[in-house]
């Protein structure tokens, strides 16, 4: 169980999201641009500091403003995957598969790099440099990257955004397969309703920073239109 519980202030504008995500499946953060939904995965991340709340991972604190608990990025064991995949453009697809591998040691690691190969299917990839991958296996070779650090919980900002349609499509089969193949969470940032009703099993909405409700895909989508 992952339980988030954040209040921040970042400006004239507030974030106070509470919601939590099960052990496994696709939670999508749903807003419009500009509601904070990346704001709350960067805190998730450890990358921004809450003011105050909490952040747990199978009741282990990740953040915790009564405990003074606030756990560096690196040591939370959580994948991130941006809107481009940012790959090292001087490595390989396979270098760049097991740069983070190779810093968790081998008896934490329960995700293997010939299951991720398979999963994403790009062992065609695998010798060649970021700059002769198309977007779409660019996107796949960051979310196996992301996989190989055998996060407890893995995190997607828009990881289709700068993708064109046919890429988006490409891509879009492989996140799925993730969570019926792998016992891993994933928090989802969207305002895609595509990408809500063909990936999320959970929905959270987001609304000027603060977490309205968790409610269905379906609702979801039919909130979006009665709105």
């Amino acid at each position: 169980m992952i339980d988030i519980n954040i209040v921040k202030k970042l400006g004239d504008f507030s974030i106070n999201a509470a919601f939590a995500l099960g052990e496994s499946g696709i939670t999508a953060l749903f807003g419009r641009s500009g509601a904070g939904k990346t704001s709350i995965i960067n805190m998730v991340a450890g990358l921004i500091q809450p003011d105050a709340g909490h952040i747990s991972i199978n009741g282990h604190f990740l953040f915790n403003s009564d405990e003074g608990i606030n756990i560096p990025p690196e040591k939370r064991r959580i994948g991130y995957i941006f809107q481009e995949g940012r790959l090292f453009q001087h490595l390989s697809v396979l270098s760049n598969l097991t740069y983070g591998m190779r810093l968790i040691p081998t008896s934490q690691r329960y995700v293997k790099l010939d299951q991720v190969v398979k999963l994403l299917d790009i062992e065609s990839l695998l010798d060649r440099r970021p700059a002769k991958l198309s977007g779409g296996e660019k996107q796949r070779v960051a979310i196996g990257r992301a996989l190989l650090t055998s996060p407890t919980l893995l995190l997607m900002d828009e990881p289709l955004a700068s993708l064109d349609e046919a890429r988006k499509r490409e891509v879009i089969p492989f996140i799925a397969a993730l969570s019926r193949n792998l016992l891993v969470p994933i928090l989802y940032v969207t305002h895609d309703l595509e990408e809500i009703m063909t990936l999320a099993d959970n929905v959270v909405l987001i609304e000027s920073g603060h977490s309205i409700a968790a409610v269905s895909p379906e609702e979801a989508i039919s909130r979006y239109y009665h709105r």
